[in-house]
């Protein structure tokens, strides 16, 4: 399966992936959409814990953020940009307490789609019932997108991680404003293209810093992304070949910066410090 292939498609990216997934049997369609719909009410629910949570992490890094960031004044009267931001960032942060989330596509990047999702959702008046066919959208991308590179900081930097989920993300929201699987496909590779070389640097080993306050700048990656596309800009690179590109450059990053905490922020002094604390 390719983007190209996928771009070809004449109707929403969803048809496609529910025609190739269930092969037209109705009892296959009914149980993949029941499916995602559990899926949808679980991220819904990790948003809805982490907005009203300030309890900190383990580690004592995070967990007040998105409960602050939901609550704060909207200095810039951007509303819309508050939110995707405190709903990415409601899930990282119940990630790190150890709550239940959904991993879209991992754990570490789990927030970026249902706070881009969700928070265009909320911000338009759209039902969490109209977000089940772009959810599949999206979890097509992340098995497009695997079929190439592993999915994991560990196999190419935050790149393989955050980016995946942005371009998922992207591609959600462009089918959820009505775009078709052209405009889908070139939102996903935008998303992804703009992340190619992200490191993976996570502070002490744990999925923290910088982790959550990332996927609330690549949730808002992702609504640019979509906007883009949906205005008729594309991807000048062939989205099959950025998701090339993608894994290309994460292979060549160093192991120190590969999730194993020892480049990048994790390297600093402060950064260095907390690990040991953490060790002991």
């Amino acid at each position: 399966m390719t983007f190209d292939e996928l771009a070809r498609h004449p109707g929403p990216a969803s048809a496609f992936f529910l025609e190739r997934e269930t092969r037209g049997d109705a009892d296959a369609r009914d149980a993949l959409l029941a499916k995602m719909a559990e899926r949808l009410a679980a991220m819904r629910d990790s948003v809805d814990r982490g907005l009203t949570n300030d309890a900190k992490s383990r580690t004592g890094m995070v967990g007040w953020n998105a409960k602050g960031l939901h609550q704060a004044a909207d200095l810039l009267d951007a509303p819309l940009l508050k939110r995707v931001q405190a709903y990415a960032m409601a899930v990282n942060e119940e990630n790190a307490r150890m709550g239940r989330i959904v991993a879209a596509p991992t754990a570490g990047s789990a927030g970026t789609l249902p706070g881009a999702l969700f928070g265009v959702a909320d911000h338009l008046g759209r039902s969490d019932e109209e977000l089940i066919l772009p959810l599949i959208t999206a979890a097509g991308f992340g098995e497009i997108i695997s079929e190439t590179m592993f999915i994991a900081g560990a196999s190419g930097g935050c790149g393989a991680e955050i980016g995946p989920s942005a371009s998922m993300a992207a591609a959600a929201i462009t089918e959820l404003l009505g775009g078709d699987a052209h405009a889908a496909v070139h939102a996903g590779s935008l998303a992804l293209m703009n992340t190619i070389g992200l490191v993976c640097d996570p502070v002490g080993g744990y999925v923290e810093v910088p982790c959550v306050s990332r996927n609330a700048f690549y949730s808002v990656h992702a609504v640019a992304a979509a906007q883009l596309a949906l205005a008729g800009l594309e991807s000048f690179i062939p989205p099959d070949e950025v998701v090339g590109a993608m894994a290309s450059v994460g292979r060549m990053l160093p192991p120190e910066l590969r999730e194993t905490g020892e480049g990048g922020v994790a390297d600093t002094p402060t950064g260095r410090r907390i690990a040991l604390e953490m060790a002991k």
